[in-house]
């Protein structure tokens, strides 16, 4: 059997619960993080995302979670070798935080970029960031932009991760914001078509369900393992709504 469908999903949603729209309270968002490594599903990476700010209410919290995302949104780089940090995530215009001897060599560093637009500062061997969405319309990049972010990722084999604004599978209108909002599943299968050497935008533009469920059943094992060494993550603040998003679309079993 072939894999490859499978292996696009898994260790692919970070907990992203402190952050809006759902901006849960630091013991709610632990709880939950709690319960869904409880029933380990595999689509879950398990890694809780924490802004550098709340660090410390982290630490005031009896159940920490075995693997944190820290995302840097502090004037300063607060120490962190007390807890389980295994990736720190930081906009490119605040690299100046870093330490001078670098991040501890287990701890993986995401650059926040934009996705339109090529920035040449990004330290050697750092992985990049993209922002998908956000509050406001305006936060929400066109599919040409996100399209030449994959391509210029695969073109040079760059890893990366995603952010913001990924709340369903398939993109859709949001008429509260007057936006279209991509969809997870439109961004991996564009990566996909990215590291066939094929262009990305037509499938991030995509509405059609149905195509892109049969496009996903019949990515190849290897086509599967070159995206997902590309697209690391993605962060979503409702990590229910990935997992039943892809059991509608019958793309993982019940207790994926």
């Amino acid at each position: 059997m072939d894999l490859g469908p499978m292996m696009l999903y898994i260790a692919l949603v970070d907990d992203a619960g402190l952050f809006p729209p759902t901006s849960l309270h630091m013991s709610e968002a632990l709880a939950r993080h709690q319960r869904d490594q409880e029933r380990a599903s595999q689509v879950l990476t398990h890694r809780f995302l924490c802004p550098a700010s709340r660090l410390d209410g982290l630490r005031r919290e009896d159940a920490p979670p075995r693997r944190i995302g820290l995302i840097v949104d502090t004037p300063e780089i607060p120490p962190f070798d007390d807890l389980p940090v295994d990736s720190v995530e930081i906009r490119v215009d605040a690299l100046a935080l870093l330490p001078a001897g670098g991040l501890p060599p287990d701890v993986r560093l995401f650059v926040e970029v934009p996705a339109g637009k090529y920035v040449a500062d990004v330290p050697k061997g750092a992985a990049l960031k993209v922002r998908c969405g956000g509050l406001t319309a305006e936060a929400f990049p066109p599919a040409e932009h996100l399209g030449a972010f994959i391509r210029f990722c695969a073109e040079h084999d760059i890893p990366f991760k995603a952010t913001a604004g990924l709340h369903h599978a398939v993109r859709h209108f949001d008429p509260t914001l007057g936006v279209d909002r991509h969809g997870f599943l439109n961004l991996l299968l564009a990566v996909c078509e990215a590291v066939e050497q094929r262009d990305p935008v037509p499938v991030l533009r995509t509405t059609d369900v149905g195509h892109l469920v049969q496009l996903a059943r019949a990515v190849s094992e290897e086509t599967a393992e070159r995206a997902r060494a590309l697209l690391v993550s993605y962060g979503s603040c409702n990590t229910g709504a990935p997992l039943d998003d892809l059991r509608t679309l019958g793309l993982i079993e019940e207790d994926a």
